[in-house]
């Protein structure tokens, strides 16, 4: 089967999905960041490592803030795209947000349909790097331009399971961004803080999310 993550947030220039030199942006670039860190990454490294140009790089890109838009959206929607296909298979809603929370608390690798995308390096970039997509002073302006519409199309999406669990509960949105935005904080504090978390084993993580999640909806887990 040949799927293609579609992005229709537009941050970049020219799709690099189109192109396999685009794609080698996209593969390479996930690399690099996950390797320097987003402030070290510059396109004249990342076209030293592809063998072609600096010139080149911005023929898809502006700057490498619009290309970290790109990778974070690319991610979640590449999440929405798995947990729909999920979601085909199981009925009961508390189903659904069981499997959300495996997904966003296990660093797994990306299907294969999408050769040139790293899934274990794009998810350290998503804990380590997503906040300085959208903590910027043009926050406003990007988000007018539709920039964040792949993380709210998610949010979303899990909000409307959150209301099929219990539909009297007032805040599904806020919900699920505290739980997801939780996960990653989490994810990082077991990195680099380890003191801060006591979620370092594994599926603890999964099982403390679920009992705020749970217990926000005032439900037992599944």
């Amino acid at each position: 089967m040949n799927v293609s993550i579609q992005l229709k947030v537009k941050s970049f220039i020219r799709d690099p999905n189109d192109t396999d030199l685009g794609r080698k942006i996209i593969e390479n670039s996930i690399l690099l960041i996950d390797q320097l860190g987003f402030e070290a990454f510059t396109f004249k490294k990342l076209a030293s490592i592809i063998d072609s140009t600096e010139a080149s790089v911005y023929r898809y890109f502006e700057n490498k803030h619009k290309l970290l838009i790109y990778l974070i959206s690319w991610y979640w929607s590449w999440l929405e795209y798995r947990l729909n296909v999920e979601f085909l298979k199981v009925h009961k809603p508390e189903q659904k947000l069981d499997f959300f929370l495996k997904v966003i608390t296990t660093p797994g690798n990306v299907d294969s349909e999408f050769k040139f995308v790293n899934g274990v390096a794009l998810h350290r970039i998503v804990v380590s790097e997503s906040p300085k997509a959208f903590l910027t002073k043009d926050v406003d302006a990007d988000n007018k331009d539709g920039y964040f519409r792949s993380y709210k199309v998610l949010v979303h999406m899990i909000s409307n399971v959150v209301l099929e669990v219990n539909s009297a509960y007032p805040y599904p949105t806020a919900l699920v961004t505290t739980i997801i935005e939780s996960a990653y904080n989490q994810q990082y504090f077991i990195d680099h803080f380890k003191t801060l978390s006591e979620t370092r084993k594994k599926g603890d993580l999964e099982k403390f999310l679920s009992g705020i999640l749970y217990g926000a909806l005032n439900v037992k887990p599944s």
